[in-house]
């Protein structure tokens, strides 16, 4: 019990005031000039500086992307422009002349095309020559580009006569009528389409179509280059098409974002127009990126940073020893008591919290010694009455039930199977006894449960027959003793089904835990019996040896292991003993 002047409220200044003092002088005032004078010095700065760095970005953006559609655009003018492949196209004669012109000289040239890019095309060339055969994979109704990338499908112009991108197309124009549009299944595989005739250009005055090339490209390759990350987090880059129709994007919108309505003072766009086709590229950036790019504000804040550090080291060095000391003596103490050693104790001189901190330390640290030492051994004592409480429980049980067959024999006066009995019997406790020890070697449990199927087998003779299938490792082993017999004598007890009974006993070793098995092909019990057993009702007493051995197991190993049941009616059925693999404790 604290005295007087222990229970007296020291005058000090409270630790928590000391450290919120520190901070609101060291830290908090200089983090608000900071900020105040760097926004209403630098904002014009930084939007314009973050402004042409933005632009710069998009217009190496737009210079990639430009490159790739000029990649597929050059693939186009190659056989545009191929004089070879032209006349080659409007030669009409039919038979052998046109399989041979079509493998060795037209396939050909559409191969080289193919692969003279970097860009994973597919290609559909549509020709007005109906003498060529066609050639293609798949089907043109439900055709899928993505399998067609890096090869080419030949068919016949008459195929996209009726189609409305066939017939819009714009007037030919000699070496410059071409259109990106998506048609066909282009938007269903998010893809675009490169569109351009092919013609004879024998004459350019008066241009024929011999035929129609579609060239369609992955819309995420063609603009891979546009990554909002180039920008900025929560930045949102768009290609527009002529319409104003957003065809891909890069970032995550916000809830509250719109292309058609957007608030100035939130973000801010740039837009770049594309020199092929009437595309825009816009990026659209939130103020706050343009705020962290300012290299005006980064050079202030880390001047401003380098000063304060200064200023902190000289203060911290007299501040942080006065606190650290006693800090570090606190975190002594209670690493001791978390490793065990609560015998370990400090002392502060003065009237502040560490005192008091100190002084209740020490009272916990002795409380929890004594207490610690009372409840290992109440706890010991404990386990160990219950132990041999349910020992002693299941001995009479398993006597009373073979002095009965003894009783029996006697009886009827078979004298040679009396006298086994007997000796088995004298064995069984023989073995049961084991110095008064409760833990075992799993081969004396085995010996043990041996014992008492020869004296059931001399009870019973040809009725009843015995297989075992134990694991040799699990002889070194050690075992809460009698977990085996009650369940081998439940089975002669309740089991039979007939005038026979088959047992199986197994034994081994599987994940670090021993497993037994008691196998038999008996009446087998129901649901509601195994129930029961583990869950008896009031009143009942039914499976209380299961139950003893199952309550010994969890009381010495715990409750992760135990018996479990497994039984169809007339089946048999299957008893499970789970304990774990432990050696026997070497004997100084």
């Amino acid at each position: 019990m604290l005295t007087p002047n222990q229970q007296k409220k020291p005058k000090y200044i409270p630790f928590g005031y000391k450290l919120m003092l520190t901070y609101l002088v060291f830290v908090i005032i200089p983090v608000i000039a900071i900020g105040f004078f760097s926004h209403s010095m630098y904002q014009d700065s930084i939007r314009k500086q973050t402004s042409s760095n933005i632009q710069g970005t998009l217009l190496q953006i737009r210079d990639n992307i430009e490159y790739k559609m000029g990649d597929v655009e050059r693939v186009s003018s190659m056989l545009y422009q191929d004089y070879s492949l032209i006349t080659q196209l409007r030669n009409y004669d039919e038979g052998w002349d046109s399989y041979e012109r079509t493998t060795k000289i037209i396939m050909p040239k559409f191969d080289i095309a193919v692969d003279a890019t970097g860009v994973n095309i597919a290609m559909y060339l549509f020709l007005a020559n109906d003498s060529l055969p066609e050639v293609y994979l798949g089907s043109f109704k439900k055709d899928n580009p993505d399998r067609l990338e890096r090869n080419y499908n030949l068919y016949h112009l008459k195929r996209i006569k009726d189609k409305s991108w066939y017939r819009n197309f714009p007037k030919e124009e000699y070496g410059g009528t071409m259109l990106w549009e998506q048609v066909e299944r282009d938007n269903e595989f998010n893809r675009i389409s490169l569109l351009r005739r092919l013609v004879d250009n024998v004459t350019p005055l008066s241009l024929k179509e011999i035929g129609f090339m579609r060239l369609s490209v992955n819309i995420e390759e063609l603009f891979q280059s546009l990554d909002y990350r180039k920008i900025g987090e929560g930045s949102i880059l768009a290609i527009k098409d002529e319409n104003g129709k957003v065809m891909y994007q890069s970032g995550i919108l916000s809830s509250d974002f719109s292309y058609d309505t957007i608030e100035d003072k939130r973000y801010m766009s740039i837009k770049e127009t594309m020199r092929g086709p009437s595309w825009e590229l816009v990026a659209y950036v939130p103020m706050t990126i343009m705020e962290r790019d300012s290299a005006k504000v980064r050079l202030f804040v880390i001047l401003i940073c380098f000063l304060c550090l200064i200023v902190f080291t000289i203060a911290g060095m007299f501040i942080s020893r006065y606190f650290s000391i006693r800090v570090t003596k606190i975190v002594s103490v209670l690493n001791a008591f978390r490793e065990g050693d609560l015998h370990k104790r400090m002392g502060y001189k003065g009237k502040d919290e560490f005192s008091q901190i100190a002084l209740a330390l020490n009272e916990m640290g002795h409380n929890i010694d004594q207490l610690i030492e009372q409840v290992y051994v109440t706890q010991i004592e404990k386990r160990e009455a219950e132990l041999e409480s349910l020992q002693a429980q299941i001995n009479p049980h398993f006597l009373y039930n073979t002095l009965s067959s003894i009783s029996r024999l006697a009886k009827f006066g078979q004298i040679d199977k009396l006298q086994r009995m007997v000796l088995d019997l004298a064995k069984f406790y023989r073995l049961s006894l084991n110095e008064g020890r409760t833990v075992i070697p799993v081969r004396s449990e085995l010996e043990q449960a041996q014992a008492y199927v020869d004296i059931q087998t001399t009870r019973f003779g040809d009725a009843v027959t015995i297989y075992y299938d134990i694991d040799p490792e699990i002889i070194k082993y050690v075992t809460v003793k009698l977990i085996l017999q009650p369940f081998i004598e439940n089975a002669f007890e309740h089991a039979w089904f007939g005038n026979t009974i088959h047992l199986r006993i197994v034994g081994k070793w599987e994940d670090n835990n021993i497993i037994f098995k008691i196998i038999d092909d008996g009446i087998g019990m129901s649901p509601k019996l195994i129930k029961e057993i583990f869950d008896p009702v009031e009143g009942l007493n039914t499976g209380y040896g299961i139950r003893n051995v199952n309550s010994r197991i969890q009381l010495h190993f715990g409750s992760q292991y135990g018996v479990t049941i497994g039984s169809r009616p007339g089946m048999g059925s299957t008893v499970q003993i789970v304990i774990p693999a432990q050696l026997p404790e070497k004997t100084s």
